[in-house]
């Protein structure tokens, strides 16, 4: 690899292994800045995922409830008739089964099934069944939940994306803490020139990629080019492509220009040294 000449003169794009590497020569701020806008654009894929796919079916099944109709002291009320398929997408379908018939089985990814006193989850990966809580009152009819869904999707999304950021950058910092030694010891046997602190900006700026990984994945698979499966490979593909990023990005910084100097010989003669 060549030396320091070659890595961008500003860090500016966490995509190639150059442009990663640069990262370890810049400042702090520009790393967390740069984060930043990763983290923003992994939640405006996951903003959009959730617009698209998500609430769509939960207002159609809102559309589809009846005007009375409450979950109160761990029981669902409910007085039509069940089993029920209330709405239904390629991602997320909802439905009602009051005594867990099983009659419905959507081939939707998820479904969440509301049962007299709990709630079904089904996947691909199994099922999870949860009851209400204890004290919990809340409208299960569309008199009650059309409006308040109409009031608060905007805030669930921003509180989405907001959550979305601050979970990346939390997770980064201490993912980047982590392989601060494992990069700073990469460098130190590849005879590259790194400290602990630039094999921290380093290592942060290693996670970026395999972000942009799932954000697109996550726009694929809103489109129907992947499916769970593929997006379930995807998912642990992002974690390995961050630690290829860590091997490989201390290969692309200049030398440490201590090693490698010429050192005194201590067997040859004085005349020879």
């Amino acid at each position: 690899m060549e030396g320091m000449e070659t890595l961008p003169r500003t860090a500016w794009e966490p995509v190639t292994p150059r442009g990663v590497a640069a990262f370890a020569r810049a400042k702090v701020g520009r790393l967390l800045l740069v984060q930043f806008i990763v983290a923003m654009l992994v939640a405006a894929a996951v903003v959009w995922f959730l617009y698209h796919s998500c609430f769509p079916t939960i207002r159609e099944a809102i559309r589809q409830m009846p005007a009375e109709g409450e979950i109160r002291s761990s029981r669902l009320s409910w007085r039509e008739d069940a089993p029920r398929l209330l709405a239904e997408g390629r991602f997320l379908a909802l439905s009602v089964d009051l005594d867990r018939a099983g009659d419905y089985r959507s081939p939707a990814h998820l479904q969440v099934e509301f049962a007299r006193d709990g709630i079904l989850f089904r996947s691909l990966f199994g099922y999870l069944d949860r009851p209400y809580p204890d004290g919990w009152i809340a409208a299960f009819n569309r008199t009650g939940l059309e409006p308040w869904w109409g009031a608060w999707q905007p805030a669930l999304l921003a509180i989405t994306a907001a959550g979305v950021v601050a979970y990346l950058m939390l997770s980064w910092l201490v993912l980047a803490t982590l392989y601060t030694v494992p990069a700073w010891l990469i460098a130190f046997y590849a005879n590259r020139d790194l400290d602990l602190r630039a094999s921290w900006k380093l290592s942060g700026a290693a996670l970026m990629p395999g972000a942009l990984l799932m954000a697109g994945a996550i726009l694929l698979y809103d489109l129907a080019v992947l499916d769970l499966v593929h997006m379930m490979f995807v998912f642990g593909a992002h974690f390995v492509l961050g630690w290829i990023y860590l091997i490989v990005n201390p290969w692309f910084l200049p030398a440490n220009p201590t090693v490698g100097a010429r050192r005194k010989n201590p067997f040859a003669s004085p005349s020879n040294s």
